[in-house]
């Protein structure tokens, strides 16, 4: 059988390093499929012949739905640095893929996603499950998006989707009719009106001019008080921050997607920053006169300096978020790591340390703040602080976690003390609900051999999640390290929006859009061939993980959470205390339990009388 366009692309995208490949079939999509399956076979035949160097081809991965299949992509990318791709068949196939691919788009992230399409003859047609599909991806994959028309296109098609994603980090999508896929493939003759593509691309060396890093060094050796925020883009410069923080006697805070950049047993790692961050890192930004910004995109001014209150460098890769968030005197285009390593020897050491004692003082008074609010007892059920605390007390210092959008994020972000070696991610710019398991899924496939830990709310978990549970009962037996873990915090609420419906909005919670019915999650997960633990008591927590983190097999472990912890930000405002108040005189389903220990902490930082922490 000769090779057809489709055997082309699945060998074309082996030759750019692609090794696995999330999606859902499809009879839109049958002919890649095909060169899957056949590649695959022919793999399979060559293995088994000795003396012959083995093949791997690329691994397909089922998914219960296409738009985890994108979330896994997008995680893959973030887990790895490598591209990560998806493919869906056409019509509703392909639509179910946006979601997934923003969240790769906002966290610039290289993703690709192939999609099919209706027979080429049939197109304008309004024929079944034919829709304009680069119309449709025009915005999400807007720096490449390709409807293939011939044989001899596709080549240049792949390279150009693959090495587009990869240097600028961005979602790239090829769309390809099902009539297409089966045709042979046709090499571009050497004529006029043909190219011919070829495959490679490695990430250039990208450092500010010499000038630039000494005036970046002038203003940093300048301040008194220093002040640096890193992001997703300093996640491989862990050792070139240190030198520079310590150097400069500074405080460093992380953006949600940075929190894995430093280990949180270093004294004057704040930890995360905003609406889900410490009251050390509120204060370090609103106290420092000078400000460091590595790789971060982090969006809320109100976290940020006053403006005009410091001085700002900031260092990306990509100019366009440069003095974005901030106005920086000093935008450094380049590399993080090769751009601190470059400005070190510039800097001087700080010879007064008076505002990192401030600093170190600041967090290890949250660190015990923290700990007496996880130990805060719940009403007739967990603290939800409480199960992030007592997983940071057994975590591994190889183990990949990921979070969910909603209020597990907040006991994610605030009480998760990462270790160096460990991996952390989320969906960050998209902030979608039910991304953590696809997420965990594809940390699996990528490092089988670590343990993997999903924290996800019983929202989200109703949301998508719980049927790609059922991808980890059909894959965990090839995983190396079986460890596979999914705490899901079962309040029956809604609970970041209701908590925003009271602090916010001064709105009582509106229990028609809040409210969602309990599900057994862990004997789900026993049905299907998973380990299940339930929880409804804090001191069986600890106990909990550990027989988690104990499983020869994944493990779902079901918390009954107290809704009326909150999860507010660290420096709640006395506009945010008076609206959280008019609540109850409104009539607020809940208030007769709503004002719990920990509340009373957050709010008495504002109330006359009390010493807020």
């Amino acid at each position: 059988m000769s090779e057809t366009v489709g055997d082309f692309i699945i060998q074309r995208l082996q030759a750019w390093g692609v090794r696995r490949i999330y999606g859902y079939p499809g009879d839109g999509i049958n002919g890649v499929f095909g060169a899957i399956n056949r590649a695959q076979t022919e793999a399979k035949k060559h293995n088994k012949n000795e003396g012959d160097s083995p093949v791997n081809p690329i691994e397909f991965v089922q998914v219960r739905h296409e738009e985890m299949a994108a979330f896994m992509a997008s995680a893959h990318a973030k887990f790895t640095g490598e591209l990560g791709v998806c493919i869906a068949t056409s019509g509703p196939g392909a639509s179910h893929l946006i979601t997934g691919l923003y969240d790769g788009r906002l966290d610039h992230m290289p993703v690709l996603a192939i999609v099919g399409q209706q027979a080429r003859a049939a197109l304008g047609g309004h024929y079944q499950q034919e829709l304009d599909l680069v119309s449709m991806f025009k915005d999400v994959a807007g720096a490449f998006i390709e409807q293939a028309s011939v044989p001899a296109q596709v080549r240049h098609l792949v390279d150009r989707a693959v090495r587009t994603a990869l240097a600028e980090r961005k979602v790239t999508a090829i769309v390809l009719p099902n009539d297409l896929q089966d045709l042979p493939y046709e090499a571009p003759a050497r004529k006029h009106g043909t190219l011919h593509s070829g495959v490679g691309y490695r990430a250039p060396r990208l450092v500010p001019w010499p000038a630039d890093l000494q005036q970046a060094a002038d203003l940093l050796n300048a301040g008194r008080k220093v002040a640096i925020l890193v992001g997703a883009g300093a996640l491989n410069a862990t050792d070139e921050v240190i030198a520079v923080a310590e150097k400069l006697g500074a405080g460093v805070a992380k953006a949600l997607l940075g929190k894995a950049v430093l280990p949180d047993d270093l004294p004057w790692v704040t930890g995360s920053i905003g609406l889900l961050g410490t009251k050390p890192s509120y204060d370090l930004m609103n106290e420092c006169d000078t400000l460091l910004m590595i790789g971060s995109g982090f969006p809320y001014a109100e976290f940020l300096p006053k403006e005009g209150a410091a001085r700002g460098v900031q260092i990306d890769i990509k100019a366009d978020m440069l003095s974005l968030r901030y106005p920086m005197e000093v935008n450094l285009v380049g590399d993080s790591a090769e751009t601190l390593r470059a400005l070190l020897p510039l800097l001087e050491e700080k010879p007064h340390r008076s505002w990192r004692r401030r600093i170190e003082r600041w967090t290890a008074d949250w660190w015990e703040t923290l700990d007496q609010r996880a130990h805060v007892p719940g009403n007739d059920a967990v603290n939800p602080q409480r199960t992030v605390w007592e997983l940071s007390k057994r975590i591994p210092s190889n183990a990949l976690v990921t979070s969910d959008s909603g209020s597990v994020a907040n006991w994610y972000a605030r009480d998760l003390q990462v270790q160096r070696g460990m991996m952390c991610s989320l969906s960050g710019g998209l902030a979608s609900m039910g991304a953590a398991v696809p997420y965990a899924i594809a940390a699996k496939f990528a490092w089988p051999e670590r343990p993997v830990i999903a924290l996800v709310g019983d929202g989200a978990m109703q949301m998508n999640n719980m049927a790609e549970l059922i991808t980890v009962s059909k894959y965990w037996r090839g995983w190396a390290d079986p460890r596979w873990i999914c705490m899901v915090l079962n309040n029956q609420d809604l609970n970041q929006v209701t908590w925003e419906q009271r602090a916010m909005e001064g709105d009582p919670k509106f229990e028609a859009s809040q409210d969602i019915p309990s599900v057994p999650y862990y004997r789900f997960a026993e049905m299907i061939g998973l380990k299940g633990i339930y929880v409804d008591d804090a001191e069986q927590m600890g106990a909990a993980w550990d027989d988690a983190l104990a499983s020869n097999r994944p493990v779902v472990i079901e918390v009954k959470a107290d809704p009326e912890i909150a999860p507010l930000p660290p420096h709640i405002t006395l506009a945010q205390a008076k609206a959280f108040a008019s609540t109850l005189a409104k009539g607020d389903p809940d208030e007769g339990n709503v004002i719990v220990e920990t509340a009373r902490q957050v709010l008495g930082a504002v109330l006359p009388g009390h010493r807020g922490r």
